[in-house]
């Protein structure tokens, strides 16, 4: 796996397309699996986790749009939807329903590949910012872990939520009333509670912090060195 670029899955009911495009992703250096209905692609999703799948939205059975809506709280895999020429509503609705491109059949082949390129590259961009180390700290958002020196701990999905959007915006002030909307709290002892928890298990001297500090008056900001 480690020689592709990425693994993707390409769910159609055409035989040709699914062969075509297989053979077209192989040539450019991506592992294919593939799936002729949206049920043989449900139980596929359920064993491999996939980089991106490439989906037909007219099939047989289940469509592709059900696919996504039946899913989409549980993948967090990008899509790309495969659509018959002239149904702009169908692409409407699958760019609402939370696919992340489209694609109108019959497409050019190296179309398809410059929205995969454009779309991994996204989305490896997005998981860089979910791992972040500085001097002896390692926060792992993907694991829900804070790794310091040699020692684990363990945050919760509230305190991911603030991580998450401290790290992605380091340096910037976050108010009481920012952190309480982001967890929906709007005690601010409570979250103030959240902060010291946060400190005892990122900071060296949680007393002191060099990292997660406050602003008097102004909130909390997150300093990565």
């Amino acid at each position: 796996m480690n020689n592709f670029i990425a693994h993707i899955l390409v769910v159609d009911d055409d035989e040709g397309i699914r062969s075509l495009v297989k053979k077209y992703l192989n040539e450019n250096n991506y592992l294919v699996n593939t799936a002729n209905s949206a049920e043989d692609a449900q139980e596929k999703i359920k064993i491999i986790k996939f980089d991106l799948i490439i989906l037909d939205i007219m099939m047989p059975g289940k469509n592709g749009l059900e696919f996504i809506q039946e899913n989409n709280k549980k993948l967090d895999t990008p899509i790309i939807l495969l659509t018959a020429k002239g149904e702009p509503a169908e692409r409407i609705k699958g760019l609402e329903v939370g696919a992340d491109d489209y694609l109108s059949k019959p497409f050019e082949p190296k179309e398809l590949i410059l929205r995969i390129e454009n779309i991994i590259k996204k989305t490896k961009k997005n998981q860089l910012k979910r791992v972040v180390e500085f001097k002896n700290i390692k926060i792992d958002l993907n694991k829900q872990l804070i790794l310091k020196d040699k020692t684990e701990f363990k945050i919760n999905s509230t305190e991911k939520k603030i991580l998450e959007e401290m790290i992605n915006n380091p340096g910037k002030t976050f108010s009481r009333e920012n952190i309480g909307l982001l967890i929906d709290l709007d005690k601010e002892r409570s979250i103030d509670v959240i902060i010291t928890r946060l400190r005892k298990k990122i900071e060296i001297n949680p007393k002191n912090p060099k990292y997660l500090q406050t602003l008097r008056g102004a909130g909390y900001v997150l300093w990565i060195e």
